[in-house]
């Protein structure tokens, strides 16, 4: 067998000679005075022809055998003619006729040599690279945003700028599974100003944090999340597609249910690939203290969601326990032909004690020109029963430069409790997203 049995022996070389096929040109003298050193290469002396055409025993052989389109009726050189050798062997099928891969590697067995010094010469290089390099499981992703803007009817009126940077890394160790961890800083403070009232950011004080770290792996149809830092919803599925700037209108009016928080939790979604999708989520708020995790005196959260989708519309639906109260959420959204996206969301609460609450919020989305407007309203916050209900008003431009790159201006009213002044603001927010 010969070469033949070498090449067997070494699939990894084999594997990655279909990436190293080159024209007879490429090979200059300094390459081959690199391979005249070893014992197991040959010269281009050797070489029968530096060209194979159709006729040719090779040429013709290679074509029955593989069935590659290369062999279309065009001359190919011998090293390309070497490569498909090798993804033949590679792939096994040559197994089936010994006698002529034997014949073609005693044929090819030069330019096979020249093919196995090059790859043995960039497995060295790749291996020392790798050596000292990130990890090839791991991949990264990250977003950095500006949000410069005022207001007037706050404490500090004066115009105020934020900045905030996150990334994400995530490895995977069996092709299924991923250990996500997040890093983030940011420097939104947390007063009474314009940079308070958007939905932006994080306080971190320009101090570099591990905000999140979970593991997500697959049980059967289940996806499971567990981690620290995480919410209970994390596997949970919302259906609307509302985009907010104030954060008294974030996550749809669903905050508290659809979108519920949480720290070291499990989160679980089963996905029944027509549409419908379930969720379960547990989590302790209490898991680095001494009142223990799922405890009489812990604050622990238990929530249920249950979710469609459809080509044009969605919805969803979540019930959760935060240990001080309940709430039940149920958001959708609409998606018309040759009319704006319809979003909305509902939340009621039953807090241990005291009166019920209720928020909602709705929003509108549509392309206009090169970019997307959106326009929402809502409820500031949760409303409890007998209370004032004040409301919420926001309007956006998002303009994408590219698929890394946007630049949104908005402006925004909120009400004023008690006949107070509402606040209103007007600001840009550009984002970077890689």
């Amino acid at each position: 067998m010969k070469l033949f049995q070498k090449l067997i022996a070494a699939p990894a070389i084999i594997s990655m000679a279909s990436g190293l096929a080159v024209n007879a040109s490429e090979i200059n003298s300094t390459d081959l005075s690199d391979y005249s050193n070893s014992s197991k290469l040959v010269s281009l002396g050797d070489f029968k022809s530096d060209t194979l055409f159709p006729g040719d025993w090779t040429y013709d052989s290679l074509k029955d055998l593989t069935n590659s389109p290369r062999f279309n009726g065009n001359s190919v050189t011998r090293l390309e003619a070497a490569a498909e050798l090798n993804n033949l062997i590679a792939g096994g099928e040559g197994l089936m006729n010994g006698a002529q891969i034997d014949r073609l590697s005693d044929e090819l067995g030069s330019e096979l040599a020249i093919m196995k010094g090059r790859v043995d010469g960039l497995e060295a290089r790749v291996n020392g690279i790798e050596a000292g390099s990130f990890s090839e499981t791991t991949t990264m992703s990250g977003k950095a945003a500006f949000q410069i803007g005022g207001t007037d009817g706050v404490t500090n009126e004066a115009v105020m700028a934020s900045y905030f940077w996150e990334v994400d890394l995530n490895t995977s160790f069996t092709g299924e599974d991923k250990l996500n961890v997040e890093i983030e800083t940011g420097n939104t403070p947390a007063s009474d100003s314009f940079l308070a009232v958007t939905d932006f950011g994080s306080d971190n004080g320009d101090v570099l944090e591990v905000s999140d770290l979970n593991y997500t792996f697959p049980v059967g149809g289940w996806s499971i999340t567990v981690g620290d830092s995480l919410d209970a919803s994390k596997q949970f599925t919302g259906a609307c597609s509302y985009g907010n700037t104030v954060d008294a209108l974030s996550d749809c009016g669903t905050g508290n249910s659809i979108a519920v928080g949480g720290d070291q939790s499990i989160s679980a979604g089963y996905d029944l690939d027509n549409g419908f999708s379930f969720g379960v989520g547990l989590s302790a708020d209490d898991g680095e203290t001494t009142s223990g995790m799922f405890t009489k005196e812990g604050e622990d959260i238990y929530a249920l969601n249950a979710a469609y989708s459809a080509d044009n519309y969605a919805f969803a639906i979540a019930y959760a326990n935060v240990d001080v109260a309940s709430y039940w959420g149920i958001n959708a959204s609409y998606s018309p032909d040759g009319f704006p996206t319809i979003s909305g969301g509902y939340e009621f609460g039953d807090p241990d004690t005291g009166n019920d609450t209720t928020q909602f919020a709705v929003g509108l989305s549509s392309d206009l020109g090169p970019g997307e407007i959106t326009i929402g309203m809502g409820t500031n916050g949760a409303i409890t029963d007998g209370d004032e209900e004040l409301y919420a008003y926001d309007l956006s431009y998002t303009y994408e430069f590219n698929d890394g790159m946007s630049f949104t201006p908005f402006a925004f009213i909120v009400e004023g409790a008690n006949g107070g002044d509402d606040t209103t603001g007007v600001g840009a927010e550009i984002g970077f997203k890689f």
